[in-house]
């Protein structure tokens, strides 16, 4: 009997060991990757705490499954797995999810550098870049957030959202375009508001 005490013991102490190999390794990728996951979300939920909610709801259900063990590009699969649980959220939560931009003001720190009249300035101009940037056809936004401001390359921003590297190009050329000519109408017309 004591053989198999042994036996079972030692197997016991093989699985603690395993386990706490694979929560280790899990939480590295946790330490590398959670600010982009964060940033994803965000991008997409609009709001802090919806953003944090998706990120967790994320790697809870990574951490119950296997997949994440054989990623190839960690943070392509981390970001299109935030993303995947952000669209769900939206469809279940679209009115919350889609917060006033004011939140987002909170988060921002005025440079010390720059005077009160500049740092006004700036703060209405990434309002309106903000405010733009939602008017975007959804295609275009997703691709413009993701490429443009989360600085993902081409290639994982195609694996995030499905479609091919070409189209995400052409979905960020479109967006800056169309963002150009909604931010100098918009200047337009606030100059010739005035006269």
């Amino acid at each position: 009997m004591d053989g198999v005490a042994q036996r079972l013991e030692g197997l016991s102490s093989t699985v603690r060991d395993a386990a706490s190999e694979r929560e280790a390794a899990f939480a590295a990728v946790v330490d590398r990757h959670a600010a982009l996951m964060y940033r994803v979300a965000f991008s997409l939920l609009k709001h802090p705490q919806d953003a944090e909610d998706a990120v967790q709801e994320t790697l809870l259900k990574l951490y119950r499954g296997e997949a994440w063990r054989a990623m190839e590009d960690e943070r392509a699969f981390l970001a299109r797995s935030v993303w995947r649980v952000g669209l769900n959220r939206l469809g279940t939560q679209g009115a919350k999810a889609m917060r006033n931009a004011a939140d987002v003001a909170g988060m921002e720190i005025a440079s010390a550098e720059l005077t009160p009249e500049q740092q006004v300035a700036g703060a209405a101009e990434r309002r309106l870049m903000r405010e733009l940037i939602e008017q975007l056809p959804e295609g275009f936004r997703q691709a413009l957030v993701l490429s443009a401001i989360e600085g993902m390359r081409s290639q994982e921003v195609a694996q995030i959202l499905g479609i091919n590297e070409g189209t995400v190009r052409t979905r960020v050329l479109r967006a800056k375009a169309e963002l150009r000519r909604m931010f100098l109408e918009r200047a337009s017309g606030t100059k010739g508001g005035r006269r």
